[in-house]
């Protein structure tokens, strides 16, 4: 795929007239990265869009075991725009997953750009607006995950008696109905004599079958225990991701905020910007 065709497929720019990205294209750069290596750190000034031709890109936080992976970006996607329009620090990382040939395109660039075409700025903060309210409508319809029906769903019927067994061994239905049979077994017993019991004292059989049933259960149990803190391991995992897009949602809006609060201040110095009569005259 052409440069020009791959520029033209980015929705950020798809409303541009061929004349317009041919323009565009023309203050792209090429840059390449190597399998591992990072485009850019979290942290990191941010004043590039980046334009994946060849490649796949790693967009996340944190590394190791802390590590969150938001997004893996391939050919013809784009990323770093925000920074063309703040130019503030890096949120998350950037690593290339594999050998990239990327075009990237700085914000000095994209200012002189748009201000020899300012047509070309209205359609792609037109297009910015409707990403803006796409985003807004996604975090108002977008409801957290309940990780624990979700397990629930993948239960193998194994683990389903396990859970059922446990919680019923848990429970003083249980302890009532042992206890509630053991006695009708030693009284019953008794009553009929030695001669004609079943199981006299010392009640062997009695015995046999209370330590059959707890060598049986305590396996179970354990099974539904180690069930529970699976369960445990996911709700905490589901705090942290819930944590963790309600910080970056958080940060967002705030960037969104300070940028229109900039621009209208912009606007409104401009607008109320008049000459003086004493320059006038002069």
């Amino acid at each position: 795929m052409d440069r020009l065709t791959l520029l033209k497929n980015i929705p950020l720019f798809d409303d541009l007239a061929d004349d317009e990205l041919q323009a565009l294209l023309s203050r792209f750069q090429e840059q390449r990265a190597s399998t591992g290596n990072n485009v850019f750190a979290a942290g990191d000034a941010g004043d590039t869009l980046f334009l994946i031709q060849e490649g796949a890109v790693e967009i996340h936080t944190g590394e190791g075991k802390a590590k969150t992976t938001f997004a893996t970006l391939f050919p013809g996607q784009i990323f770093g725009e925000l920074s063309l329009f703040d130019g503030s620090p890096r949120s998350a990382t950037a690593t290339a997953t594999k050998d990239c040939l990327l075009l990237l395109l700085e914000r000095e660039e994209f200012t002189q750009y748009l201000k020899t075409r300012p047509e070309a700025g209205i359609k792609i903060m037109s297009e910015l607006a409707q990403r803006i309210r796409a985003t807004n409508e996604l975090f108002a319809n977008q409801v957290s995950r309940d990780v624990l029906e979700e397990a629930e769903e993948n239960l193998s019927i194994g683990q389903r008696i396990a859970d059922a067994v446990a919680a019923f061994g848990g429970s003083w239905t249980f302890i009532i109905v042992f206890v509630a049979a053991m006695s009708a077994w030693m009284i019953g017993n008794t009553l009929m004599g030695e001669k004609d019991a079943v199981d006299w004292f010392p009640f062997i059989l009695l015995n046999l079958a209370l330590s059959t049933t707890a060598a049986l259960q305590a396996p179970v149990i354990m099974m539904s225990q180690n069930r529970q803190s699976t369960k445990d391991k996911l709700l905490a995992q589901n705090d942290y991701l819930v944590n963790l897009k309600a910080e970056l949602g958080i940060q967002q809006m705030l960037k969104a905020q300070a940028e229109v609060l900039q621009r209208l201040a912009l606007v409104e110095r401009h607008l109320g910007h008049k000459p003086h009569r004493g320059h006038e005259g002069s």
